[in-house]
């Protein structure tokens, strides 16, 4: 069995978007209050974090204070890395190994050297980096871990396969050796930006298209922004086993 909690949901902004009165940034309904976009993945054998945005600290107070055994980074950008720092508690059960790739985790020491140096002291984060590469898997424990290319416009970055599981987040294309590996996966969760076209982003019928040539037994979309529209609005016009993710989400299969 695996569970994943949806931790966040939104784009970068987040939403509500900082001085918007659209109506998804006025609505009262829950399901249209977006963090920033983050997975945890719990089994039997593994507990792990998929990216580690700056709501992390406020994600994870709701939730039981146990072990991660490893943040799986997708990419550098601050609203995917910028709660690293908040894993000190998580210090206590031991080291939080961060996997990224080369110049994901070059960047990272570059951001916050005091975190990786030769000689820690106390009170920093113990987050050792693990440096990881598409196509070559990994285990954590005794769950295998697959790194998949998918571009953010231009710019590289990860997906991930966990078993069952398929991980997109911020992608606008897609290599054909990633779809390969994303094959017969049972649940997908991958993003959708917006309504209209954006340069870095799929847009909702891409997302859409994305999500008809894997064909998940259950798809959710993550990564939005308040574009988007209102949860209970636009859930009416998808494809059924398709849906909107919304902070909170526990998805079990």
């Amino acid at each position: 069995m695996m569970k994943v909690v949806i931790l966040g949901s939104g784009t970068s902004t987040g939403v509500p978007q900082i001085g918007c009165t659209c109506p998804v940034c006025t609505s009262s309904d829950l399901r249209d209050k977006r963090l920033r976009t983050s997975i945890l993945v719990e089994t039997e054998d593994v507990r792990l974090l998929i990216d580690c945005g700056p709501d992390f600290r406020r994600q994870m107070l709701p939730l039981p204070f146990k072990k991660i055994d490893g943040v799986l980074i997708t990419h550098g950008h601050y609203d995917h890395i910028g709660g690293l720092d908040d894993l000190r508690p998580f210090s206590r059960f031991g080291a939080v190994p961060i996997y990224a790739e080369s110049h994901v985790a070059d960047d990272l020491r570059l951001r916050m050297p005091y975190c990786f140096v030769d000689r820690s002291y106390p009170g920093i984060p113990n987050i050792p980096l693990r440096e990881i590469e598409v196509g070559r898997g990994f285990q954590i424990n005794d769950t295998e871990i697959l790194p998949l290319r998918v571009m953010h416009g231009r710019l590289p970055i990860l997906g991930y396969r966990i078993g069952p599981l398929g991980y997109i987040t911020d992608m606008l294309t897609m290599p054909e050796a990633s779809y390969e590996r994303l094959a017969g996966v049972e649940v997908l969760i991958v993003n959708a930006l917006r309504v209209l076209p954006h340069p870095t982003h799929q847009n909702l019928d891409e997302a859409l298209a994305l999500a008809g040539r894997i064909r998940a037994r259950e798809t959710y979309f993550v990564h939005m922004s308040h574009d988007i529209g209102l949860h209970s609005e636009v859930e009416k016009i998808l494809p059924e086993h398709v849906h909107l993710a919304f902070d909170g989400k526990e998805i079990i299969f």
